[in-house]
């Protein structure tokens, strides 16, 4: 996805990574309304809040944030 993209979904998995061996990456999978799956970078507080089930909102050039 990219940032001027705007789209609502549901979170299905959440999930934290080492891509580079050294940062932990926050992660969550998103089923958009449109029927996509999509796997998205978040900031840390946002990942915390955040549970399967809970729904996301993204507008164009913001970050995404809990509906």
């Amino acid at each position: 996805m990219q940032n001027q993209d705007t789209w609502t979904g549901t979170v299905t998995e959440k999930s934290r990574r080492l891509l580079d061996g050294s940062n932990l990456y926050r992660q969550v999978t998103v089923q958009t309304d449109d029927g996509r799956a999509e796997t998205i970078r978040i900031e840390r507080a946002l990942w915390k809040e955040l549970k399967v089930g809970d729904r996301l909102v993204k507008d164009s050039e913001q970050e995404p944030r809990r509906a």
